[in-house]
């Protein structure tokens, strides 16, 4: 059954603070990346797979911030699928501690192959990646 939504758990390390212990704002978009990946695993697949020989680079990426997020804190990540078209897929991230929401971010990634001059061109989503994956509800994604 195809898969519209995902959520991961993690702490916030020291690393990712800065001097006011607080996550620097850089961060988010690194936390994007690691549930982008943890859903493709939950999926049985990759980002990298060597197989379909292809790549997925962030054509646009964005965060808006409501609280800080701080050393030692747990906080989910969610993800939603808001778009997936014949050669890109958008997310929706949504970042919360309890009931009370951090950040909300979202990402759009192209299915890109490369040539024999390692020239990216756009190609389609593989099926066996397309059919593991849909669009979330409206209701979902309504704020």
């Amino acid at each position: 059954m195809p898969k519209h939504e995902f959520n991961i758990t993690r702490m916030v390390e020291f690393n990712e603070t800065d001097m006011a212990g607080i996550v620097h704002f850089s961060v988010f978009f690194r936390y994007m990346e690691y549930a982008e990946h943890a859903f493709f695993r939950s999926l049985g697949s990759s980002i990298v797979d060597p197989e379909l020989a292809v790549g997925w680079p962030r054509v646009h990426c964005s965060c808006d911030y409501k609280k800080p997020l701080k050393f030692d804190e747990e906080f989910n990540i969610q993800l939603l699928v808001t778009a997936k078209k014949s050669k890109s897929m958008s997310y929706q991230f949504r970042f919360s501690t309890e009931n009370t929401e951090i950040a909300r971010g979202n990402i759009t990634a192209v299915c890109v192959q490369r040539n024999e001059e390692g020239v990216m061109k756009a190609t389609n989503i593989p099926t066996k990646i397309a059919n593991l994956i849909e669009v979330a509800p409206a209701d979902k994604l309504a704020d």
